[in-house]
Parts: structure tokens; C-alpha cells; sequence
């Protein structure tokens, strides 16, 4: 059973938009042993407090949505693109809220 079953939540609730900005870098860098480094890039999408509810314990309700891009550098600082068309990847996106 999920906390959200538990918890008898409404049917819909209601959020407010609330503005984010990073508090200090929104990238961590990560040396690996071979020389390799991975940067991750964290950014927030979207984010609300409900305006319609609050938790029995009066705290409040947030909705979050980020995303997270991994970029990894090799040690050789090489790479290869594919020509157009040969390699054809499908993205995945997610639906727009309203």
C-alpha cells in the first residue's frame, strides 16, 4: 500500500506555481578512475505547493518535477557522430500539464 493510499487524499488537488533557482551550482562533476569524468546537470522542471490541501501534520504539500542530464567526458576527450539517418533514436516526452 502507498503512502497516497494511506492517507485518503482527494481525487485532485490543487497547486500553486512556485518559481526555483538553484542555491549555489546545479552541476556535480565526478572524476573516475580511468580518467573519465561524469557531469550531472540537475534542473528543476516545475514545482507547486497545494493551495486546496495540507498534511495532517500541517506541513505542506509540494509537487516536484526535474530533470537530470548526464554528460560523460572520456579521458581521451574523444568521439564519433553517426550520419543523419543512420542511427535514428526515438526521445521520449512527457504530455504538457495544464
Amino acid at each position: 500500500m502507498s503512502n497516497n493510499q494511506e492517507r485518503n487524499l482527494p481525487d485532485e488537488i490543487e497547486f500553486k506555481m512556485l518559481d526555483s533557482k538553484p542555491d549555489g551550482v546545479d552541476e556535480v562533476v565526478f572524476k573516475i578512475e580511468d580518467g573519465s569524468t561524469i557531469r550531472i546537470r540537475v534542473h528543476i522542471d516545475r514545482v507547486g505547493v497545494a493551495t486546496n490541501y495540507n498534511n495532517p501534520d500541517g506541513s505542506k504539500h509540494y509537487n516536484v518535477q526535474a530533470s537530470m542530464a548526464v554528460n560523460v567526458i572520456s579521458s581521451d576527450r574523444k568521439y564519433t557522430i553517426s550520419k543523419p539517418g543512420i542511427n535514428k533514436t526515438k526521445s521520449v516526452t512527457s504530455k504538457p500539464y495544464k
